[in-house]
């Protein structure tokens, strides 16, 4: 018998360590890729020699496409399938950009979702498929409770976490109307080497690792007092697949319970390289400066603050250390100098 997995956003972040992941324990992967004019597989370029990773064109807007895939999968494993599991990791996922391009972060995130499950529920193997559905702290927004755990009230602040909060309850309905196995893992930040670019934790650590080649490069932030639970992706990739190996489906919290600033952030990756940041001002004419050297290195943009902020994340990942007997390996301190090493190497 053959355990399948199929990945919707393979070539980001979590799809890249997930694939990583899975073929380390004899899984058969497909993985979707958007179609785009620059090629978008750096971080699965180190896999594509592997004989069990089949990739696959497509977009979860495209519910064609999807079902296409799907139905090439079955007809390959139909007498063989043990699991199909399909962790559905693509979305248009920067909160900022979502507030320039709502229409296509609803299209993705949200009707994208309805499109697999119901190429999932109109699939003759059903029976043998469990679904994860990527769902995101983003969705407690302005937060109502803190820690911010599974029964906490949502209230997303932007388009991304209204879009993923509609993908989070329509696939708690698709599980209690056709008694699919469905999960939602409401994940809470998750940073690593492979991070998007633009991403905050990447855009301190890439600037670092300019401003050490070059003493006139500086660096530019928006609301650098807002705090979030950051973990390592590769630890949260790991409680998306234990959520799977379940008897049941349920949806849960993945999160250190520990919450740092963006400031703290650039405070702990500067310091990684031995520059001590002191700060000055208030307001967008704080400026974070060099204490040994008097360099005024770090500046504050408005153009980077969100137009509703988001100012406090922390989660409280009990119940899937008590049920998953998951935990977050990868503390903040080894996080950031991970990430520092890895972009200053450039």
């Amino acid at each position: 018998m053959v355990k399948v997995a199929f990945i919707t956003g393979i070539t980001g972040q979590d799809g890249s360590y997930l694939t990583e992941f899975l073929l380390a324990k004899d899984y058969q992967v497909w993985g979707m890729v958007r179609r785009a004019s620059n090629i978008n597989t750096d971080r699965i370029d180190h896999l594509f020699n592997n004989k069990q990773l089949f990739l696959r064109y497509g977009d979860l807007i495209d519910q064609g496409n999807i079902t296409k895939i799907l139905n090439e999968i079955r007809d390959k494993y139909i007498s063989d399938l043990e699991v199909l599991e399909i962790y559905n990791l693509g979305a248009m996922s920067h909160v900022k950009v979502s507030f320039d391009e709502p229409r296509y972060c609803v299209d993705a995130n949200a009707s994208g979702v309805l499109h697999l499950l119901e190429a999932i529920v109109n699939l003759d193997i059903r029976d043998k498929i469990k679904f994860y559905q990527a769902s995101t702290s983003e969705m407690f927004g302005f937060v109502q409770e803190i820690p911010q755990k599974e029964t906490t009230p949502f209230y997303p602040r932007s388009p991304y976490g209204v879009a993923k909060l509609f993908g989070y309850w329509i696939t708690k309905n698709y599980r209690e109307s056709y008694k699919i196995f469905a999960c939602n893992g409401i994940l809470f930040n998750h940073e690593s080497p492979r991070r998007g670019k633009t991403f905050v934790t990447r855009k301190i650590t890439i600037a670092l690792g300019k401003i050490l080649k070059n003493p006139e490069e500086k660096l530019y932030l928006g609301n650098i007092y807002a705090q979030r639970d950051w973990g390592h992706a590769r630890d949260y990739i790991e409680g998306m697949w234990l959520m799977l190996q379940q008897d049941q489906p349920e949806d849960y919290v993945l999160a250190t319970n520990e919450t740092h600033s963006v400031k703290e952030f650039v405070e702990k990756a500067f310091l990684v390289k031995g520059i001590e940041i002191a700060w000055k001002g208030e307001g967008l004419d704080e400026i974070g400066y060099d204490k040994n050297t008097g360099r005024e290195i770090i500046f504050i943009d408005e153009k980077y603050f969100r137009n509703t902020e988001v100012d406090l994340l922390i989660g409280d990942s009990t119940k899937a250390r008590n049920e998953l007997g998951w935990v977050p390996k990868t503390g903040f301190d080894d996080l950031v100098k991970e990430m520092v090493e890895s972009d200053c190497a450039l």
